[in-house]
């Protein structure tokens, strides 16, 4: 099953991320690596931030969206594409689909955030509501696909959608050559897949360090079980961490690179939020908030060491921020 994952796996890597800044910054800026002294004092490192979190879709989902549609052709998303998300994705590929004129139609879970469905409507998108979770709403494009011949592009499953996401990887290399540390919240696992792919390039002694809901620990599980895990569900507040498995690209670029994993209770996500807007005045969502709630839990290893957190976004639903500032 795996050995068609380790052939595209092959296609994630630095040459890819560093040709994707094209089409990336063709439509959005390099966003900021910050130095923050309140969050040293707390962790004991030298502790940064990528603040991923100030793209114009408040993700950084938006890199891998430009890049996918720089290299796909007309010919196959002649009809359309199709996509799956509880959120962030789907704003993605709505926004660069409409700078690229194509069709997207997006499905999201029924309970999903209605402010997230209103802006991707907003992009031009249909929307579709559609099953209880990310794993419905998958299952329900396979269906669409068949019936209405869409693309569909199943995020973290497309070698230049990594690619596109590994910019983030090149601009944190850029600002900070001597970084130890990278703390990455884990959802699909795009993310953290494609910078351990540029920063062992780079940089082969740094340390990444995957975060998880306790909620939803498909990862940690995977890697505990040594196998490609589907949990049973995923209920958590973080949106982005939601996921019942990560997507096969990533785990064949992850299982073997990543042996740490620290997991979060819901509480704690939601002190990651407050923690976020007290220390860096960021409003971070709950994937976006996990690195700086990670990284406090586990500051015994990340003592002396120069560290960059990924708050990886910061599309909060009112709900959530007002629970978490309760």
């Amino acid at each position: 099953m795996f050995r068609k994952y380790e052939e595209l796996g092959k296609k994630v890597n630095i040459q890819g991320a560093l040709r994707a800044r094209g089409p990336v910054y063709q439509y959005i800026k390099r966003t900021n690596l910050i130095y923050y002294s309140e969050l040293s004092r707390l962790i004991g490192g030298e502790i940064y931030v990528k603040h991923e979190n100030h793209h114009p879709t408040g993700s950084f989902k938006i890199r891998g969206a430009l890049n996918f549609f720089q290299h796909i052709s007309k010919e196959e998303i002649e009809a359309g594409i199709l996509v799956a998300t509880r959120g962030n994705y789907g704003l993605a590929m709505a926004w660069a689909a409409g700078w690229y004129n194509i069709p997207c139609t997006v499905v999201v879970p029924e309970n999903n955030n209605p402010e997230t469905n209103r802006i991707i409507e907003g992009c031009g998108a249909q929307l579709i509501e559609h099953g209880l979770d990310f794993y419905d709403a998958h299952f329900y494009c396979e269906e669409l696909v068949d019936s209405a011949g869409y693309y569909y592009v199943e995020q973290g499953n497309e070698p230049e959608i990594l690619n596109g996401l590994g910019t983030m990887a090149v601009e944190i290399f850029e600002d900070l050559p001597d970084v130890d540390v990278v703390v990455c919240p884990i959802g699909g696992g795009s993310g953290c897949a494609s910078l351990i792919r540029v920063a062992h390039a780079i940089s082969p002694g740094v340390t990444i360090i995957g975060v998880e809901a306790k909620n939803a620990p498909k990862f940690h599980e995977s890697l505990k079980q040594d196998k490609w895990v589907v949990l049973d569900s995923a209920d958590t507040v973080a949106d982005g961490l939601a996921a019942r498995s990560i997507f096969q690209l990533p785990y064949v670029i992850m299982k073997d690179n990543i042996q740490d994993v620290a997991l979060l209770s819901e509480d704690e996500i939601m002190e990651g939020i407050r923690l976020a807007l007290a220390t860096t005045h960021n409003l971070a969502e709950g994937a976006g908030a996990a690195s700086i709630i990670g990284a406090l839990k586990i500051k015994e290893r990340l003592k002396g060491k120069k560290v960059v957190l990924i708050m990886t976004g910061g599309n909060i639903d009112r709900t959530h921020l007002k629970d978490a500032l309760a």
